[in-house]
């Protein structure tokens, strides 16, 4: 894979240079609400224009449905990036049509631009090759060279990602190899005790990377709404918790491939639970209580992990040496069920282990909670794109830059 250094000492002055990136950042009534994706591409971008380079930035965000939509512009992250970088930033306000082009010609050396989101063309995402590959060639014409440097959508096969690459001259970015370095040390590299903790609220998400991580890690705890299905699959009563009937089958066999396998298999031993979900507009307090894992009423739900279980997690992770967290454990969005996810993110501020958070809703809980981002080894922009490294497939925009 050709990295961004080789094609800086090649030279970029003058040239159109396509930064592919991941600018996918939460948007509330039209603010941005965490801007670490944009941070992460920051180096990228300002080391092109430095050297010269008419930098094109683009990226997706959100799922419109191949059609502009307002509420998904990029118009935000592109002022935000302005300001990162402290400079003007030109926005276009179409992806290959008359603004971009526009736009771009405009474009003097060391200057940036962004135009609007991919997926506002239904080429970028679409499954028919030619359709995609129509749009590749558009988005071409825009540039010189290709940089990819959006991990967080290496994971998709779609036109900017896995198409775009073969039609120019390309190279990785600084935040892509810095994100497969890391995942080396998850998978082909990795310092034991190797501990994973799953959170998130859908344990069928997980599964294919449990399935992979039975034979690699030597402990993993689970939280959030997933565990919920662990735990009925163990025979007890979860109540309205979240729960996947459908997986139970093969969360069994799981847990009987891990006690045969000597992976410890660590599931919470008390949760909190509430008959309400919590009002995350308000923020109001909750109405709940903590109990036995084993003793959830049939009318609550479980909303986070409790004291037993955090204490328990912490020292699971205490001796680690190698720590990748994928998913909160908890509704860390309100206060009262935010502590699990604080306990684990403590555990792994306090651990000398490197570790890793992976994924947006992770990563968003960490600087939700207001953890310093240094103290954690690595932040991973891109949840889904980890999840499927680890679980040995192949993703198609790495595969297109080392093409």
């Amino acid at each position: 894979m050709k990295t961004i250094d080789e094609l800086l000492a090649e030279g970029v002055t003058g040239k159109r240079v396509f930064v592919r990136a991941d600018l996918n950042v939460p948007l509330a009534n039209g603010e941005i609400t965490d801007d670490g994706r944009i941070r992460a591409v920051q180096p990228t971008i300002a080391k092109l224009a430095e050297a010269g380079a008419r930098v094109i930035v683009a990226s997706h965000l959100g799922r419109p449905k191949g059609a502009p939509d307002p509420a998904f512009s990029l118009a935000p992250a592109a002022k935000r990036l302005g300001e990162l970088l402290g400079t003007d930033v030109a926005f276009a306000t179409d992806t290959v049509g008359a603004s971009a082009k526009e736009t771009v010609a405009a474009l003097a050396d060391g200057k940036v631009a962004v135009i609007e989101n991919l997926r506002f063309n239904a080429g970028e995402t679409a499954k028919d090759d030619a359709e995609r590959g129509a749009f590749a060639d558009r988005l071409a014409e825009l540039a010189d060279v290709y940089v990819g440097d959006g991990f967080g959508a290496v994971h998709r096969k779609h036109a900017s990602v896995f198409d775009l690459p073969a039609r120019l001259p390309h190279a990785a970015g600084y935040l892509i190899a810095t994100e497969v370095g890391v995942l080396k040390k998850l998978t082909d590299e990795v310092k034991r005790p190797y501990v994973v903790v799953l959170g998130g609220a859908k344990v069928s998400d997980k599964l294919a990377v449990i399935d992979q991580l039975l034979g690699k890690a030597d402990r993993i705890l689970i939280g959030g709404g997933m565990a919920y299905t662990f735990l009925y699959a163990k025979g007890h009563e979860v109540g309205i918790s979240l729960l996947q009937k459908d997986q139970v089958d093969v969360v069994k066999e799981y847990m009987e491939r891990a006690a045969k396998s000597g992976v410890e298999l660590v599931l919470p031993v008390d949760v909190l639970v509430s008959a309400d979900f919590p009002d995350l507009k308000t923020k109001a307090p909750a109405d709940f209580e903590t109990v036995d894992a084993d003793k959830i009423p049939a009318d609550k739900e479980g909303l986070d992990i409790g004291p037993k279980t955090r204490e328990l997690y912490a020292s699971k992770i205490a001796d680690a040496e190698t720590v990748f967290w994928n998913g909160p454990v908890g509704v860390f969005e309100h206060p009262d069920y935010a502590g699990g996810t604080r306990a684990v993110a403590q555990a792994l501020v306090d651990s000398d282990a490197f570790t890793v958070v992976g994924g947006g809703d992770s990563a968003a809980a960490v600087r939700t909670l207001g953890f310093d981002e240094n103290a954690f080894g690595h932040i991973s922009t891109g949840g889904g794109a980890s999840l499927e490294y680890l679980e040995g497939k192949t993703l198609p925009g790495l595969a297109a830059l080392e093409g």
